[in-house]
């Protein structure tokens, strides 16, 4: 039986040309003389992808019945009997009907392989398995048909049907896609610009993953160690000194000498560690390797030239920049014992960048052994010097005693040292125990000569074992306190990191902290007093805990360098080297704190500030917008009365006096709203926010307009969201108004996206979302800003109906409900405004009798009005 191929035909979203391309295939390999058969291909409505199947062989569909509905499906027994060479399969990740042979189209395909029938399928990017909640989340529509991605993965081929957004978009507009009626809220909903953007990079990110595991496959197997460049990528090796910096800025000029590129910034962590490894210098170059469009990574091993050049070839990597060697020793240079020259030498075909810095050559700083403790140590001398003595009196007592005995009796003298004093007790102990032996127990007893040149051996054995012990038993005990050393500030780092990423922390409650970690009197926090972060004006207290802290100091016992502006001084002990580390951490943390309240204050300030000027500016344009027509109709009708050529009937006066009574009535609604917005900008009172539906609104938006010309095409279940229902009437009505002025020969079109949900945020919240689209002759990109400026029209064309403010006051009046008005290009011509609003939480504003002329407003905004052209509401109309 010969082997059969699966290929499938992958695209980014509905309508790229998938099934358009499979059949194009069919007919290439029906035209080289190939069995092809159709088993299973939905043209959806296309008659591009029809004509396509004309001149192939189609196997009948089967028909199912499932609650009273004929269902086709493919006929899996048919396409087995017939058995072509090749068969075109639609739709790999279909679910059947129930009652079909398989309940997914992937195991029919599965059929069909195993009798040796190759297969064309095709599948959207949104069906595989492992992306679905990544799908839903873009597009908010739930995905009910997967496949998973090991069975896609299998296939012999995978061929990207690619279009751009933009085309795809343009195709669907002209109703290649889908009908003329699901068009407009296509556009609106699952064919968004970014949704197609963010589907088309998910296509191709996982097709690029499948090339690099066949890449790295095909490696595996044929057994190659060596690098590939394929693509360039450069690993920097960072040891967490300060020179890491010049190494990553060096690669990442490195990197812009080639088109493309991976920067990636190691950091391997040996157990002997370094002592001049500073946490704030490792977290500044993450930081600049992240800015710099790079990754970083830490990995751990015994030999760090061997895992840093391990971690470069698991990445496929190209180059690799390095350091020079920071050691002092001559010899060690010479033996090529740095990290450095070692990389260099096994890199093999992996290019090597030995960068030169300011550190190079100066030494590196050991970490010390901690200190057991000064009481610790007296002891242990103590019992060197009396212990022995002890032992030998012990040894007394058995007169006919051994020469092995006695050195194991004070062999164990001197573990115990050890384990008390440490290694110079114990090796003060073992030559003090080697005398006393020598003397006591050693013929000739009673003098230091030694008869028998065994014995002399016996005693030079003893001597290097219970040295060689008690260095032995002196670095387990060290260990041993350091590992309990570690283990406290490995739960200090924990708590500082579950309180930073909690939001718990305050700067008050870190220096606490402090002081119970270092048993510290006093800790505080100073930062430079002069307008340029400098100490010469002297220093400024920013937080305090316990006694009051000495002002900083450079280069300081108990001062800490949090940046060229900040310090951190604890006072009450000489703090330790060993606790400088720690004390590094908790500069970072506060250093992040200070940050977070500077930037929650900034955030604060400059919210109040926005919210100020949009509510004050949208304000001053509605009412300016709507001031001057009521004045114009008062003064109007007062210059007619008092023409003394002109005489009037009784009916006509009264006319002319309601004019007046009219106009003054809605100029002093303006003047009422004038007052009771110039509150909202004052921030005495809030604006009259809370839960509203979109139908609530619409309908009397539309009041008044032209029957037939607006077309709603709102889903059921659209969320409420937190606005002013007259300002949200107003902006409405002014859209529309403009779209029915500027597109006279367009319906005019009112979609909500699926659900309610839009699949953008407002300050990271959830927002609901409206569009309102006409097929007009649209606005040119670079004119789209300037359209929401005041006393703007299309074209700059004089107009008799208004003054150009429409869609300034609608885009005033959004933003003051905390939401925002866009225009995008219509597929096809035209502009489509999109209003978004934030979701309600379900809370309403309390109201108070303070409020009740705000109240009034709102209610007077709801009013909606069809005045004659040149009123208030005439001239909101005008916008672009």
């Amino acid at each position: 039986m010969a082997w059969a191929t699966l290929r499938i035909f992958l695209g980014a979203a509905p309508g790229v040309g998938k099934t358009y391309a499979m059949l194009e295939e069919a007919h290439r390999l029906r035209g080289r003389g190939e069995d092809v058969v159709v088993a299973f291909a939905m043209d959806h409505g296309r008659s591009d992808t029809r004509a396509l199947m004309d001149g192939l062989e189609v196997i009948p569909p089967h028909t199912i019945a499932y609650r009273d509905t004929s269902f086709e499906e493919m006929d899996v027994d048919a396409v087995l009997a017939r058995k072509p060479r090749t068969a075109v399969v639609d739709e790999y990740a279909h679910s059947n009907i129930p009652g079909s042979r398989n309940s997914k189209r992937w195991q029919d395909v599965e059929e069909l392989l195993d009798a040796g029938i190759n297969v064309l399928s095709t599948v959207n990017v949104q069906h595989l398995a492992s992306l679905g909640d990544v799908v839903s989340a873009i597009t908010d529509v739930r995905q009910a048909e997967t496949v998973p991605d090991d069975v896609v993965r299998r296939a012999d081929q995978i061929h990207l049907v690619d279009i751009s957004p933009e085309l795809l978009r343009q195709r669907l507009g002209d109703g290649k896609i889908y009908s003329a009626d699901k068009i407009d809220a296509a556009l609106s909903n699952y064919f968004r610009m970014g949704n197609l953007t963010a589907l088309r990079e998910l296509a191709l990110l996982w097709l690029a993953d499948r090339v690099d595991e066949g890449l790295a496959k095909y490696r595996s197997e044929q057994g190659i160690e060596a690098s590939w460049p394929a693509r360039e990528r450069i690993v920097i090796g960072l040891t967490g000194g300060p020179e890491g910096e010049v190494l990553v800025r060096r690669a990442a000029r490195i990197l812009k000498r080639v088109n493309g590129g991976d920067l990636l910034a190691v950091h391997v962590r040996a157990a002997d560690g370094v002592a001049s490894e500073s946490p704030q210098a490792l977290e500044a170059q993450r930081l600049l390797v992240r800015d710099l469009g790079g990754s970083y990574h830490t990995v751990a091993g015994e030999d760090p030239a061997k895992a840093l050049l391990d971690f470069a070839r698991s990445v496929n990597a190209t180059q690799i920049v390095v350091g020079i060697s920071r050691r002092r020793s001559l010899v060690g240079r010479l033996t090529g014992r740095g990290i450095g020259n070692r990389v260099v030498r096994d890199s093999g075909d992996i290019d090597v960048h030995m960068v030169s810095h300011p550190l190079g050559g100066r030494g590196v700083d050991r970490p010390r052994q901690r200190d057991l403790g000064r009481t610790r140590v007296t002891i242990g001398f103590a019992m060197a010097v009396v212990l022995p003595v002890l032992l030998q009196l012990l040894l007394a007592a058995s007169p006919s005693h051994s020469i092995a005995t006695a050195v194991l009796l004070q062999l164990t003298g001197s573990v115990a040292v050890a384990l008390v004093g440490g290694l110079w007790p114990a090796l003060l102990g073992a030559l003090w125990s080697s005398l006393v032996v020598n003397y006591f127990s050693i013929p000739p007893v009673g003098t230091l000569t030694i008869s028998d040149p065994e014995n002399i051996l016996a005693l030079l054995v003893f001597v290097g074992v219970s040295a060689a012990v008690a260095a032995v038993v002196d670095i387990s005990a060290r260990r041993s306190k350091e590992a309990a050393r570690s283990r406290a500030e490995a739960t200090t780092l924990g708590d500082l990191t579950r309180g930073a990423s909690s939001a718990e922390d305050t700067l008050e409650g870190l220096l606490k902290q402090a002081l119970d970690v270092f048993q510290m009197r006093g800790a505080a926090l100073y930062r430079a007093a002069g307008p340029a972060g400098g100490a010469a004006d002297g220093w400024r207290l920013v937080a305090q805990a316990g006694e009051a802290a000495p002002l900083p100091a450079d280069g300081g016992e108990n001062t800490e360098q949090i940046d060229a502006g900040t310090r951190l001084v604890l006072s009450g002990r000489i703090l330790p080297a060993s606790d400088r580390r720690l004390l590094s951490a908790f500069g970072a943390h506060l250093s992040a704190q200070l940050e977070r309240r500077q930037l929650a204050a900034s955030r604060r300030e400059v919210r109040r500030l926005a919210e100020s000027n949009t509510m004050r500016t949208s304000i001053l344009r509605a009412v300016s917008h709507d001031l001057r027509t009521p004045l114009a109709g008062i003064k109007l009708a007062v210059g007619g009365l008092r023409q003394s050529n002109v005489h009037y009937t009784p009916e006509e006066e009264q006319e002319l006096l309601a004019t007046i009574e009219e106009c003054s009535d809605r100029l002093d609604v303006l003047v009422g709203n004038l007052l009771d917005m110039s509150r909202i900008t004052s921030d005495s009172v809030n604006a009259l926010i809370r839960p509203v539906r979109w139908y609530e609104v619409i309908p009397t938006a539309l009041h008044g307009l032209p029957p037939g010309r607006v077309r709603v095409d709102l889903p059921g279940n659209m969320p409420e969201i937190d606005a002013d229902a007259g300002m949200l009437e107003r902006v409405i009505a002014n859209i529309v108004e403009n779209a029915i002025k500027y597109a006279p020969d367009s319906d005019v079109v009112l979609v909500g996206a699926a659900g309610g949900f839009s699949s953008s945020t407002l300050d990271g919240k959830p927002s609901g979302e409206l569009r309102i689209i006409d097929h007009g002759q649209g606005v040119p990109a670079e004119s789209v800003v300037r359209m929401f400026q005041p006393f703007q029209r299309l074209n700059d064309v004089p107009s008799t109906t208004g003054v150009g403010l429409g869609l300034a006051v609608a885009k005033g009046f959004t933003e003051a409900m905390g939401g925002t008005l866009t225009a995008e290009e219509t597929p096809g011509g035209g502009l489509t405004m999109v209003i978004r609003l934030p979701l309600s939480t379900g809370v309403t504003f309390p109201h108070d009798s303070a409020q009740a002329p705000l109240e009034a407003q709102s209610v007077l905004l709801q009013r909606r009005h069809v005045p004659p052209s040149g009123s208030p509401d005439s001239a909101s109309r005008e916008a672009r």
